[in-house]
């Protein structure tokens, strides 16, 4: 009876597995099932009045964007415009002992490489400025071709440089807005870390208006681009793009512990360098735009300190002479609010927006003062305080081997001085490069007497015999010393 039973359960079991596959190829056959994507819940504001009631949900299939073909395309249209870049830089090594005085100088040759982005058809291509600085020869390595390179001009408060090769009808990269860019959105990094040509990674913009203090600028403009676009060395100078390949920035850094990719790049954003790359390629020099006062951000601490409700905008934290927020009685504490109508979200938003700015350019700022709010018209300034176009006037002595400019009036404002000239560049073979006076300097006084310009301070160096003490400012903005005897 027992073997009965289990015999019968074993039948029926079979029976029903046959007519379920049965039942159900029939019913595909028939076309009564069909096979759904993976569906959303979106719920409706109406009824469906054709049905005659009013359903909560329904289903709708998500759109799969196609990646692959979005990075094919944008590194089709990028990669040809990424250059190579190798610089030679040569210099001489000394020991810091009596025994340089009885010793010619070791001469060293330092290579460095970097990429760089192709602008325009005939040769302009912008880089990073610490890729060429100090530079004595610069070469362009495009596909299998090799150029030799100038250099037309450097900002480095942007930390960008623009140099130029003889070539004609080179593929130029598309431009983008960079201010259209958007936190999320998909980006390539193209460039040549390594060493290794056209390499391109792909990430997302992870934030807009980052500031990381590593320009050493008296006058940085830190708005960077952050992306998780893997960024090596090699790829400073290289293009960020979005999907349609266009440039919506210039890799520039990346927050590491060990030089190399650690998660985190950095993009000067493509508003600020196609200004850069116009004003140097028009005027020798970035028409900077002075609003004559410095600005820090606000945080809680300091919300409280001054009681603020509000942690929007910036605060003014100095004001600079004859500048144009003294001009407009802008005070040190003032809280601005807006600039041009758009709320200020961080001292980074507000460099960068003026930074796209030229000297007399208006702009209007809502200030806040002890809770009262004010708008205030200013016009912006050069770097001499007036709202012309200013081009760069360098002076080069032959007899010291080395070029020097007259330092600018807001330089001299912002460090305290009333004089100064400012050493550019040198020969290492040169006269001035045994002084050991390091480029940046600013060459105040020579044995107490003030130095207005660079034409007099070659020819007092010149014609001077005996003791000399040479001081002024360096790049930390110390005041400093340097004793000879000619």
């Amino acid at each position: 009876m027992r073997k009965y039973t289990l015999g019968i359960l074993f039948v029926s079991l079979i029976s029903g597995l046959i007519g379920g596959a049965a039942s159900f190829y029939l019913i595909k056959k028939e076309g009564l099932f069909q096979e759904k994507p993976s569906a959303k819940l979106v719920k409706l504001e109406s009824p469906n009045i054709e049905s005659g009631f009013t359903p909560q949900y329904t289903e709708i299939t998500p759109r799969i964007a196609d990646f692959d073909k979005d990075f094919v395309y944008a590194a089709d249209q990028s990669k040809s415009s990424v250059v190579f870049i190798q610089t030679l830089s040569e210099y001489e090594y000394r020991t810091g002992s009596w025994l340089d005085w009885f010793f010619e100088p070791r001469a060293s040759q330092q290579i460095s490489s970097g990429s760089g982005v192709i602008l325009s058809k005939d040769g302009y291509i912008v880089t990073n400025n610490h890729v060429v600085d100090n530079a004595d020869i610069i070469r362009v390595v495009h596909g299998k071709r090799t150029f030799e390179a100038k250099l037309l001009g450097t900002d480095p408060s942007t930390d960008l440089a623009v140099i130029k090769i003889e070539e004609t009808d080179l593929p130029e990269i598309k431009l983008g807005n960079s201010n259209e860019v958007h936190v999320g959105e998909w980006v390539l990094a193209v460039g040549n870390p390594f060493n290794l040509t056209s390499t391109v990674t792909a990430g997302i913009v992870s934030a807009k208006g980052r500031n990381i203090n590593i320009l050493k600028d008296k006058f940085p403009i830190e708005s960077f681009i952050q992306t998780d676009a893997a960024i090596n060395p090699g790829n400073s100078g290289g293009a960020l793009v979005n999907t349609k390949g266009e440039l919506i920035g210039i890799n520039t850094a990346i927050l590491s512990r060990t030089g190399s990719y650690a998660g985190y790049g950095f993009a000067v954003p493509s508003n600020i360098v196609q200004k850069v790359y116009e004003d140097i390629k028009n005027y020798g020099e970035v028409q900077k735009a002075f609003v004559g006062a410095d600005f820090i951000d606000i945080d809680s601490e300091m919300a409280e300190k001054m009681e603020l409700e509000d942690l929007s905008g910036v605060i003014v934290a100095n004001v600079q002479r004859e500048g144009a927020a003294a001009k407009n009685n802008l005070q040190k504490g003032d809280v601005i609010r807006k600039i041009n109508g758009l709320n200020i979200e961080s001292k980074a938003f507000l460099e960068e927006y003026v930074g796209n700015l030229y000297p007399g350019d208006e702009i209007v700022l809502l200030v806040e003062r002890e809770g009262k709010q004010k708008e205030k018209n200013l016009t912006l300034t050069n770097r001499e305080g007036t709202t012309g176009i200013i081009k760069r006037e360098v002076f080069e002595s032959e007899w010291l081997d080395a070029t020097f400019e007259n330092v600018s009036k807001v330089e001299k404002d912002l460090l305290g001085i009333k004089n100064g000239i400012k050493v550019i560049d040198y020969r290492p073979a040169g006269i001035f490069a045994e002084l050991g006076i390091a480029e940046g300097f600013i060459i105040t006084h020579i044995n107490n007497t003030s130095i207005e310009n660079p034409e007099e301070f070659a020819d007092y160096l010149q014609h001077i015999r005996g003791r000399v003490i040479i001081s002024g400012i360096d790049r930390r903005g110390r005041k400093v010393y340097y004793p000879y005897y000619f």
